[in-house]
């Protein structure tokens, strides 16, 4: 390993320039291993798990060396937003069969008993009432467009801005996301259509976006990754670096973020509490990446006086 000087913010390890949101990616990928070697009776196929995880970190490596080779800077942009948001997707599926380790079981009964209390109802059967087609599409447009938000937001941060404010969202959407990661594990909860799918009597119809909100729900949905909601941590990241970095795209945004966060109940991906929690994560992922960024530069050797971005000024 060596230090980098002339470019902040990196550590190069045998030819790959790893970044803060590449260091997230990684540590995240080896405590899944060893939480998976630790908890092996409880983790079934355990071995497979391990051997994915190294897979991908072997890919993150690779992808951190070929980068800042590649030449034409929508190339890199595509590379390197793929190795991240992929990476960060992994992260979230391979957390699936660790939940139970630590609980043992679900515990969706204190989330509705919580919210029985504060609510005197269950938000999201209470919504029932107001289903329509046009309602659900809008909400479930909120919900699946979140996964192009990804690479739309931060290519327009790198766009503007340059590459340092898109690591900046890079490495606090890492965050927020094995945050939550992490709560799936200490506070497992099942999800409202895995735990109480005979309460709801209102089908939700719509159009195209209904399908591919359906399509996601079966296809890259399991029981669990519930609490807190990653789709609202991830966000509200989203919404304020937006804020921080390019004003239009924060008030463009907005609409869509806030139904957003009603559409996780209101399609029945998430408890209210859920919602709430994958917000309160989003803030403390936002307040902690200031520091850690500082201590992985001054890990890599510098500080970022030369690729900070100034947030004041606004594309």
């Amino acid at each position: 390993m060596r230090r980098n000087g002339s470019d902040t913010g990196h550590l190069v390890v045998a030819g790959a320039e790893l970044r803060a949101a590449d260091g997230v990616i990684l540590a995240s990928l080896v405590a899944f291993s060893l939480l998976a070697v630790g908890g092996r009776a409880q983790v079934p196929g355990w071995s497979l798990l391990v051997g994915r995880n190294l897979a991908v970190f072997a890919g993150v490596l690779v992808s951190a060396a070929v980068v800042p080779r590649v030449r034409p800077p929508a190339l890199a942009f595509l590379l390197r937003t793929a190795t991240v948001t992929l990476s960060y997707a992994y992260l979230f599926s391979a957390v699936a069969s660790l939940q139970l380790i630590v609980q043992g079981r679900f515990r969706d009964d204190l989330v509705l008993a919580l919210e029985a209390r504060l609510f005197a109802v269950q938000p999201t059967l209470w919504l029932e009432r107001f289903v329509t087609p046009a309602l659900t599409e809008w909400m479930m447009f909120c919900y699946v467009v979140y996964v192009p938000l990804y690479p739309i937001v931060c290519a327009i941060l790198w766009a503007r801005r340059g590459r340092a404010a898109a690591e900046d969202a890079f490495f606090t959407l890492g965050l927020a996301n094995v945050l939550c990661d992490v709560g799936f594990v200490l506070f497992p909860v099942a999800g409202p259509l895995y735990w109480m799918p005979e309460r709801f009597r209102v089908p939700l119809h719509g159009w195209v976006f209904t399908w591919a909100g359906e399509l996601i729900r079966t296809r890259a949905h399991f029981a669990g990754g519930s609490l807190p909601s990653p789709h609202a941590a991830a966000a509200t990241v989203m919404w304020v670096m937006a804020w921080r970095y390019h004003r239009p795209t924060f008030w463009v945004l907005s609409p869509v973020i806030l139904s957003l966060y009603v559409s996780t109940v209101y399609g029945r991906y998430h408890y209210v509490t859920d919602a709430v929690l994958g917000i309160a994560t989003a803030g403390l992922a936002l307040s902690l990446a200031p520091a850690l960024q500082r201590s992985w530069d001054r890990l890599a050797g510098g500080g970022r006086s030369g690729s900070q971005p100034n947030p004041a000024r606004m594309g």
